[in-house]
């Protein structure tokens, strides 16, 4: 058997929220998604004519009309929505530290570093608009390219 990760999904009452911060800050693209019974978006990394690109489902809640999304996936209290109840993070690999670490700041997003040696890898963390923590997870070379250049003009 093999395994890898297909998608996530997020349920929210938010879905321009999400859009912003997937599309706009971790540079995901809106494409095609079936035609569900409540209102979503799909997100993908990569070609959209391929649905195995899209990483990330959003799950829109249409409070004038719950019942398309009840009956297709059930009902949850929307307060229940908040955080990552027993799912931790979420996590991608990523290149671009420099640009992404510039939008976090324009953005005014707040974020956690920490860079794993064993592994090779500088890990940013974030919170979406719904509180699930993400973690890019960036060549270490590229935090140490950063900080090279810092220790420079310092």
């Amino acid at each position: 058997m093999s395994l890898s990760l297909n998608h996530y999904s997020i349920r929210t009452a938010d879905l321009a929220a999400c859009e912003r911060f997937y599309c706009g800050l971790l540079g995901l693209q809106v494409g095609p998604r079936p035609p569900f019974p409540f209102p979503g978006l799909w997100l993908y990394q990569g070609d959209t004519a391929v649905w195995a690109n899209a990483a990330v489902h959003i799950i829109g809640i249409d409070r004038n009309d719950p019942e398309g999304l009840k009956a297709y996936l059930g009902d949850r209290e929307e307060v229940s929505l908040q955080g990552s109840g027993a799912v931790d993070h979420v996590a991608f690999f990523a290149t671009g530290l420099p640009a992404m670490l510039q939008r976090l700041q324009a953005q005014g997003i707040e974020l956690r570093e920490r860079t794993v040696p064993l592994l090779g890898l500088h890990q940013v963390f974030v919170d979406d608009p719904n509180g699930i923590v993400v973690e890019l997870n960036f060549p270490a070379a590229e935090k140490a390219a950063l900080d090279a250049a810092a220790a420079t003009v310092a």
